[in-house]
């Protein structure tokens, strides 16, 4: 029996704006195109989402459906950032993480030991993490399998957490409507509303034979996922590259000698979560990340260097330098070689540290 989690993040482009520009907060905001160049919208908030807009309908059409719609441009590398801290979290619960876009991801923690093995704390932890860092809020459902985890995390969104137990799974999928199932577009759903079809409960009283004759070879797989069954595997499509930790301090740092005194605490962290990484992995270079009170973020990074306080008070201190301002994020990482994927045997002794420097 499978553990599977599936994480999504609430309106992820509009959610990463209204949080770096909370002027935005109380408004109908979307990210995309200009409407006066035939731009398209690609995504918008759940306050935009009230008035008909939402993703691929064009801009100028949305203006007429929310005159007041305040449309922002795309800002990708705040997009990545955030979509990269959120993979960094995951990855400290599972290296079976299947991403299916910059804001969603499945995970197998069948295996994990974190959080007593149980897959429910896990996802609420990682969500209490990710809104810490990232400043936006996810939802996440549990279940024994992909379909069933991924239709959960829409369930109570935003912001919700929805666990569906093996023993919960027949009374869960039996309302359902047919519309939640993966592949059921508008057209499908209408030729299913004509046959009395409108949940899953409906689809599981016509018989293998019946959907195969009236939806092809889509029928057997209605077949299974009313019913709940999901065979597929959490296909990781890459490995990790690196690992990282951070913090957010309730209180702005005043400059570098102040933020080099929060170094300890944070190797102290970094090392504990490198001594439990896999040994297909090999650390190859430390890097510092910098985000200061005006939310510019600086990160640097240098070959040759380790995982040892001394290396990390060197770039913390050129880091800071970058910005002369009062810091309220300090974070620590090291890039990572795949040893599975370069054949590379040899391990290297990262995780020198003075103890009586901490």
């Amino acid at each position: 029996m499978r553990k599977i989690i599936h994480v999504d993040a609430d309106c992820f482009f509009a959610a990463i704006e209204v949080r770096d520009n909370p002027s935005l907060r109380d408004y109908p905001i979307a990210v995309g195109g200009d409407p006066g160049k035939r731009g398209v919208i690609s995504t918008c908030n759940y306050l935009a989402r009230t008035y008909g807009v939402h993703s691929a309908m064009a801009s100028a059409y949305a203006k007429r459906l929310c005159p007041d719609l305040k449309i922002v441009p795309h800002r990708m590398e705040a997009y990545k950032e955030a979509s990269s801290q959120m993979r960094e979290i995951f990855f400290d619960y599972t290296d079976l993480v299947e991403p299916l876009s910059l804001d969603e991801a499945f995970l197998d923690v069948s295996e994990s030991s974190r959080c007593q093995s149980s897959a429910t704390l896990m996802a609420q932890e990682i969500r209490q993490r990710i809104e810490a860092v990232t400043g936006i809020t996810v939802s996440a459902g549990v279940a024994p399998n992909k379909f069933l985890a991924k239709v959960a995390s829409d369930w109570e969104k935003p912001n919700g957490l929805t666990v569906v137990k093996p023993e919960q799974v027949d009374e869960f999928v039996h309302q359902l409507p047919v519309s939640k199932i993966f592949g059921v577009g508008k057209v499908t759903a209408e030729k299913m509303h004509r046959l009395g079809v409108d949940t899953c409960a409906d689809l599981q009283r016509l018989s293998l034979g019946d959907l195969s004759e009236s939806f092809g070879s889509f029928g057997s797989r209605l077949y299974q996922l009313s019913r709940g069954q999901d065979n597929r595997e959490v296909k990781t499509s890459r490995r990790r590259k690196s690992l990282s930790v951070e913090n957010t301090y309730d209180v702005d740092l005043p400059d570098v000698v102040v933020c080099l005194e929060k170094l300890p605490a944070l190797l102290l962290e970094l090392n504990g979560r490198l001594r439990q990484l896999s040994t297909d992995y090999l650390p190859v270079k430390a890097f510092v990340k910098v985000k200061f009170d005006d939310f510019n973020t600086t990160t640097l990074e240098r070959a040759g260097t380790r995982a040892c306080l001394e290396d990390y008070q060197w770039l913390l201190t050129e880091a800071v330098s970058r910005g002369a301002r009062p810091v309220r994020l300090l974070g620590l990482g090291v890039r990572l070689m795949d040893v599975a994927e370069t054949s590379i045997a040899e391990q290297l002794d990262f995780f020198a540290m003075d103890e009586e420097a901490m």
